[in-house]
């Protein structure tokens, strides 16, 4: 919620969320990649509990590794606006040595980089921070899903908690109740219309996270009017499997 709303004005961001060592690895080059194909910050919001992690961890050779760099300016030096946007609404972005003159500011500003207050530029520069993020959010948004498709209870988890999900869920299953789990790697953009199109098959949804409700808001407002129980976990222990399939089965009746 901080990276989300901890700014002054209206924007979007991407964050991603690891559940292990590997994706702390592997979501940290993606990160790099959509912080360069959308010309936005990427958080990479790892749990205390991933932080401590010790598993093996896979580093691919570099050839096989995707690397996504940022669209550069087709014009010379004097005809290039930094803030200029194509039909996708990125601005070419040149790199530092390159000739090309830059000027960056906190302020709304005009397409050169230079302060504009004014209503109308505000409201284009705004519209399209906002717009180029969610226009893309079904390229950006990234889910991994668990016995999903035919889920009557659906776990919400990301990062740490959603290890001990997997393993509630796996065992909720072998006792013949149909749970789910949907575990966010993206957590911004929110996978909003994905919980309302499950929300349609749910009978209750459950929320596990490693404090006192901050995405549990989130997932009501997704899938409304479906229930949603909340499973908070403070302090430095987390959520156990036997804890989160005691929650399934209560959700079962």
């Amino acid at each position: 919620m901080q990276c989300r709303w901890g700014s002054h004005g209206d924007y979007e961001i991407i964050a991603l969320v690891p559940a292990s060592v590997q994706e702390m690895f592997d979501l940290t080059i993606e990160a790099f990649n959509l912080s360069e194909r959308y010309r936005v910050p990427t958080m990479v919001m790892a749990d205390e509990v991933i932080g401590h992690v010790r598993e093996r961890l896979v580093i691919p050779d570099p050839n096989n590794i995707t690397i996504m760099n940022r669209k550069k300016p087709d014009r010379p030096p004097g005809e290039y606006l930094p803030f200029q946007p194509g039909e996708d609404l990125v601005p070419p972005m040149a790199c530092f040595g390159e000739g090309y003159h830059f000027h960056a500011t906190g302020l709304t500003h005009d397409e050169r980089g230079y302060p504009d207050m004014s209503i109308e530029t505000q409201e284009k520069l705004v519209r399209r921070l906002c717009e180029k993020i969610r226009r893309n959010a079904n390229k950006i948004i990234r889910l991994d899903k668990l016995f999903v498709d035919d889920a009557e209870i659906l776990v919400v988890a990301f990062g740490s908690p959603a290890r001990s999900a997997a393993s509630a869920v796996a065992t909720a299953r072998s006792e013949g109740i149909k749970a789910g789990l949907l575990r966010l790697i993206t957590i911004w953009p929110f996978p909003t219309e994905e919980l309302e199109e499950l929300s349609k098959q749910l009978k209750s949804a459950i929320v596990l996270e490693m404090n006192y409700g901050q995405l549990v808001r989130e997932v009501e407002r997704a899938v409304k009017p479906t229930p949603v129980s909340f499973l908070p976990k403070l302090g430095e222990e987390p959520h156990r499997p036997e804890e989160v399939l005691s929650a399934i089965r209560r959700c079962k009746g």
